[in-house]
């Protein structure tokens, strides 16, 4: 098999021979994963592989844990057993923080040139949602472009359609519909030898019928929409890489739970606007509650900027300050309670 048109390049080929010392070691791409085997594509074709006991040994974090999208050095005849024994360093990465009360990053697709941040025009609409899968594709490394499917079941596209640009600055956006096959030809020109697309989104947005229309026939089980709430049955449950006739496509299972793993600057870059307008306010340290000369009041006041993208935008930065440091927190958090209160009381009292 070519890597080259697996998307092997030569910055991997570099990291390669840094680390290889045993001239049996050969380089694969994870395409699937299992419980505790993993399906690898190489020069030698398809193969099996497992971790070696070596490697699970030393790893610290989950994140180090190969994700599907991942170049991984291996050892073994690749009709039998295939042993991985090294990660290669991830150009590109997309990753949530764990369910549940753990904080501890998941890496959903690695080396992933770009990701399509699906959603549905119908019912399951949320620009919140997108705001959400912005912060983390900026924080990703890949280039974001929202992909809205379903355009056949909207009824207010025109509407939807400025509500998203309002909030996906320079961010492409295509609408489609994978009933009718409009927009899928805009989506094919994402693809080129060796590049790979990742599909991110919630469960029953199309990401699998999407799937499907790219690469021409049922590759995954898809089953038929539901006419109570026009969703289609989640059915993807595994991450695959899919080798096409130009680049490659990850398909994920729908995100129940998105939670930030990002940071400040991933931030910034989905909420540009709301970030200029703070450095127009008076004080640096301005929280945009009561302080005067406020540029982000104003904007919400004159309808420039909507309270429900400033909300978004304020309860994505406490999750993120949260999970950076929860001590300090919900220190920051008490001093500025305490002085929103002191500055309401004086409010009070001029009048």
């Amino acid at each position: 098999m070519n890597l080259n048109k697996l998307g092997w390049s030569e910055t991997y080929n570099k990291a390669f021979e840094l680390k290889n010392t045993d001239e049996t070691f050969y380089v694969a791409r994870i395409v699937g994963q299992g419980t505790d085997l993993y399906k690898i594509y190489s020069v030698h074709g398809e193969s099996v592989a497992k971790l070696s006991g070596k490697f699970y040994y030393n790893v610290t974090e989950r994140s180090e844990i190969p994700a599907v999208g991942d170049w991984v050095i291996v050892k073994g005849n690749h009709n039998e057993a295939v042993v991985i024994h090294d990660l290669l360093p991830r150009k590109s990465h997309f990753s949530r923080k764990i369910p549940g009360k753990t904080t501890e990053e998941q890496v959903v697709a690695a080396n992933i040139d770009t990701v399509f941040l699906v959603s549905a025009l119908n019912k399951d609409f949320n620009p919140r949602r997108i705001e959400r899968y912005l912060t983390l594709a900026w924080e990703s490394g890949a280039n974001p472009v929202i992909v809205l499917n379903k355009a056949d079941l909207c009824d207010d596209l025109t509407l939807k359609l400025a509500e998203v640009e309002g909030i996906a600055f320079g961010v492409p956006i295509h609408t489609i519909s994978c009933k009718t096959g409009q927009g899928i030809a805009q989506l094919k020109s994402y693809f080129s030898t060796g590049q790979t697309v990742a599909l991110i989104g919630s469960s029953g947005v199309g990401k699998s019928t999407i799937t499907n229309a790219l690469i021409g026939d049922s590759h995954q089980a898809v089953q038929t929409i539901r006419e109570d709430d026009d969703k289609g049955r989640h059915t993807t449950t595994s991450r695959d890489l899919i080798l096409l006739e130009q680049g490659m496509i990850i398909d994920t299972p729908g995100m129940r739970e998105l939670q930030l793993w990002a940071s400040d600057s991933s931030l910034s870059d989905a909420f540009q606007d709301i970030e200029s307008l703070a450095n127009q306010c008076r004080f640096r340290d301005c929280q945009h509650v009561n302080e005067p000369h406020c540029a982000v009041k104003k904007a919400i006041n004159n309808g420039e900027l909507t309270q429900a993208r400033y909300e978004s935008y304020k309860k994505l930065q406490k999750e993120l300050a949260f999970f950076a440091d929860p001590e300090q927190y919900k220190r920051q958090k008490d001093i500025i309670e305490m002085k929103n209160r002191k500055m309401a009381e004086q409010a009070r009292k001029k009048k």
